[in-house]
């Protein structure tokens, strides 16, 4: 996890570019755990105290999220986070089924022991408990335990530019799965990650992404019944 930088002396040390990354990384990471709204305004010189850095690397952090569509540049409105909307979320869940079932298809033909043994591992991560350090939101932890999983199943694909943009979708849509943290529901995501696991290792291509895309799809239905909600009510631990 990326720790924010407080003192003003270790920001000048570390240089322009290393504050620019560092902002980087925490502007987009709290955009996508929804620390930061949507449609919220990203004021430079607030966000550059809170960080211990420059202005500049501030502007330049946000410039860097407008083309992953994570940050909008509105004239004389300065940086906002991007809106969410169900009706992109439709298109979104779309669009990341087709691409999730054509990487998993290509893993299941081409993956090794390797592979297997890394579904395996990301599997066993993501149900247990995750440890986390003094004063770390348990959320962010598990959020990245989750990546991992789903990203292991894809992993064997072989083809790059289908890899990378397997990755780009799956962070679009963590901007709307995170608005369920706080939801209650009866849904029992563990069993779920569980049989994926197993399509997978069987090499069940076909099970594998009937229920990879029932996944999918049963988050975004919850998203939307709970879309706007302003007081969530609490998790079910």
């Amino acid at each position: 996890m990326m720790l924010r930088v407080k003192d003003d002396s270790v920001a000048e040390i570390d240089g322009p570019r290393n504050q620019t990354s560092m902002a980087y990384e925490i502007i987009r990471t709290d955009i996508l755990l929804g620390r930061h709204t949507p449609d919220k305004k990203l004021k430079i010189q607030d966000l550059a105290e809170e960080l211990g850095v420059s202005p500049g690397a501030v502007r330049e952090a946000l410039s860097r999220l407008v083309p992953e569509e994570l940050v909008v540049s509105r004239d004389q409105r300065g940086f906002l986070v991007a809106p969410l909307s169900p009706a992109d979320l439709i298109d979104l869940t779309d669009l990341r089924c087709e691409i999730e079932a054509l990487a998993l298809r290509r893993s299941v033909e081409r993956g090794d022991v390797n592979w297997e043994a890394g579904i395996l591992a990301a599997e066993y991560k993501l149900r247990n408990k995750p440890i986390v350090a003094d004063g770390e939101d348990p959320r962010r932890k598990w959020a990245q335990n989750h990546a991992q999983f789903h990203s292991a199943l894809v992993s064997a694909c072989g083809n790059r530019r289908l890899f990378s943009l397997h990755g780009q979708l799956y962070e679009q849509s963590e901007r709307y799965r995170g608005l369920l943290f706080h939801l209650e529901t009866d849904r029992d995501v563990t069993v779920e990650h569980q049989e994926i696991m197993q399509y997978a290792l069987t090499r069940d291509a076909d099970s594998l992404v009937r229920a990879t895309v029932h996944h999918l799809r049963k988050t975004t239905e919850l998203i939307i019944a709970n879309f706007g909600r302003k007081e969530p009510a609490k998790h079910k631990k």
